[in-house]
């Protein structure tokens, strides 16, 4: 009986967190934030669970796979990556602290900056998850681009 709880519960943590990361990869995917790897990591381990996430899980590893190597794929792309998560990290201290309400502001005081450092942290982590995957796109899809671009080179 006490093995029967205690799977249930496994699986309802299991299923939550999976659907948990389903919509935050989904949102991500027009927020900041990497939409495609927590997508991927929330049919993974939906996947263990459904048959249907199984089936979907692959597409969208591709995807994930196919993306982070197109990011580090040129100078200029790290380099643009690297500024954008310097901005995510800016913009959430400047969020955190929360400059008082500048003159040219057109709503009221209360649309300011909401959130606090509730959001300005939330930007913070964005940035950190953003340049973690930076730096392993980097150390495993760099080299694979650059022997891709050779032998298209050389196909040529």
């Amino acid at each position: 009986m006490k093995l029967d709880a205690t799977r249930r519960l496994k699986r309802v943590l299991v299923e939550g967190a999976g659907w948990l990361l389903v919509v935050l990869g989904i949102a991500a995917l027009v927020l900041p934030g990497p939409g495609l790897l927590a997508l991927f990591a929330g049919l993974a381990l939906l996947a263990t669970q459904y048959e249907w996430a199984e089936k979907r899980l692959e597409p969208v590893k591709d995807a994930a796979l196919r993306a982070a190597a197109d990011g580090v794929a040129t100078w200029p792309r790290i380099v643009m990556s690297a500024l954008g998560v310097a901005g995510l990290v800016a913009v959430g201290i400047v969020w955190g602290i929360r400059p008082d309400v500048p003159e040219w502001w057109p709503l009221s005081d209360f649309w300011w900056l909401p959130g606090g450092w509730g959001t300005g942290i939330s930007l913070l982590v964005s940035a950190a998850i953003a340049a973690a995957t930076i730096v392993y796109s980097y150390l495993n899809f760099r080299e694979i681009r650059e022997e891709q671009a050779r032998e298209d080179a050389e196909a040529s």
